[in-house]
């Protein structure tokens, strides 16, 4: 083998190496994004199924309901357009009220309830969280009514049950 074709096999070694890191990088990369959805969203279908994602908003009044086993809590996530079920499993941080933003992360069961396996709450008075503060603005810009219905998805698109 000539020095030349050593030179390009090795390019070549080094390119393939190369090539197949980056593939391994971004296919990591991909599956530990999680993206965020507000409940509006999540009504119309957007969301990933069978992948975790963010859901944001306000924790309805009233909605906060503890189960006897004392660590399983449901509650609703509204935009004030759109309201979804959540069931969370755990402690729910000392900043978790009723009427305040929340940001939970899970995934969608087949029934329509939000499984969260995490609960992020606002950290002092005045702060919501920014998705959570947006899905807001947004669903007063587009001037939706405060609907009385969850929102239960089937087959990738959603549907809303009356209360």
């Amino acid at each position: 083998m000539k020095p030349r074709h050593k030179r390009f096999a090795f390019i070549g070694l080094g390119l393939l190496v190369f090539g197949v890191a980056t593939v391994l990088i971004l296919n990591a990369f991909q599956s530990n994004l999680v993206f965020f959805f507000t409940p509006s969203q999540v009504a119309s279908g957007e969301v990933p199924q069978g992948r975790s994602f963010r859901i944001g908003g306000m924790v309805e009044d009233g909605s906060l309901v503890r189960e006897n086993d004392g660590l399983t809590v449901r509650f609703i996530v509204t935009d004030t357009a759109k309201r979804v079920p959540v069931t969370y499993k755990g402690i729910l941080p000392d900043l978790f009220k009723e009427g305040k933003g929340a940001v939970a992360q899970g995934k969608l069961n087949a029934d329509g309830t939000f499984v969260a396996s995490e609960v992020l709450a606002k950290h002092d008075e005045n702060y919501m969280p920014p998705e959570a503060a947006d899905a807001l603005a947004k669903a007063k810009a587009s001037g939706a009514q405060q609907s009385k219905s969850l929102v239960v998805p089937q087959g990738g698109q959603g549907r809303e049950d009356s209360l």
